[in-house]
């Protein structure tokens, strides 16, 4: 047996009627950055709408399809076999943590029944997503930034997909955690700020604005302070005034 720790052991389980086939490569490079993904399900009925795009996508990433034929009008049996899987899952007490793939509000309360257990829930939702469901989660991610980028010739690129928020958006959020922060002259770690930030805002993540690091979005929005001294740690502080300075 290796001494190495295992990765933590998720389950993903994916609610196909509100989630698109497009995000599937990014969304399992994502899952892959917080575990292993143990169970890979989705739910949905695959003869038709939305759902039938998943198909393609099932076996290059192993996930099991769980057919609901849509019985009743108005009823969605998909999202009631998924709470259903989830809670079976959650008693075994075989993982560390659940990815729910929807934009859906109904899966709030189970986000939260997940987390009360003292497991860890990973949402991913397009932007649209009800605040509840992604306040529920540990850490929710937008779909949006999971999509690839094509360029003109076709191809796939490697660049940040287009910001859904403008930089300047962010100056509140993070001007908020600063000040949250103990610190004696105003300068904090961009690393202790990450961290506050994702406990703060389960949602918050640079891709929104258009980075992939939290330091280049912080240099963009110039309304911070930025030291970086050899050997040490990037830390920011809000950026002084002019009449401050002088004094």
């Amino acid at each position: 047996m290796s001494g190495e720790a295992r990765s933590p052991r998720l389950a993903v389980l994916i609610d196909a009627d509100n989630a698109s086939a497009k995000i599937a490569d990014g969304l399992f490079e994502e899952i892959a950055k917080i575990g292993e993904a143990s169970v890979r399900r989705i739910y949905g009925d695959f003869a038709s709408g939305r759902s039938k795009a998943w198909i393609e996508v099932l076996s290059r990433h192993a996930i099991i399809p769980q057919q609901q034929f849509a019985y009743t009008t108005g009823k969605n049996a998909s999202d009631i076999t998924l709470v259903i899987d989830a809670m079976d899952l959650l008693h075994s007490g075989r993982f560390d943590g659940f990815c729910l793939v929807s934009s859906d509000s109904d899966f709030t309360r189970l986000a939260s029944r997940i987390r009360e257990q003292g497991t860890d829930v990973f949402g991913f939702g397009e932007q649209k997503t009800p605040e509840s469901f992604r306040q529920a989660c540990r850490r929710f991610i937008y779909t949006e930034n999971l999509l690839p980028i094509v360029a003109s010739n076709g191809a796939e690129s490697a660049q940040t997909p287009t910001p859904l928020q403008q930089p300047k958006a962010a100056t509140p959020i993070i001007k908020k955690v600063i000040s949250q922060m103990e610190s004696e002259d105003g300068w904090v770690p961009l690393g202790s700020i990450g961290t506050q930030l994702a406990n703060l805002a389960s949602d918050f993540d640079p891709r929104t604005y258009g980075f992939r690091k939290l330091s280049d979005l912080v240099r963009k929005t110039n309304a911070f302070d930025i030291e970086q001294m050899e050997g040490k740690p990037l830390r920011i502080r809000v950026k002084q005034q002019a009449s401050k300075k002088k004094a």
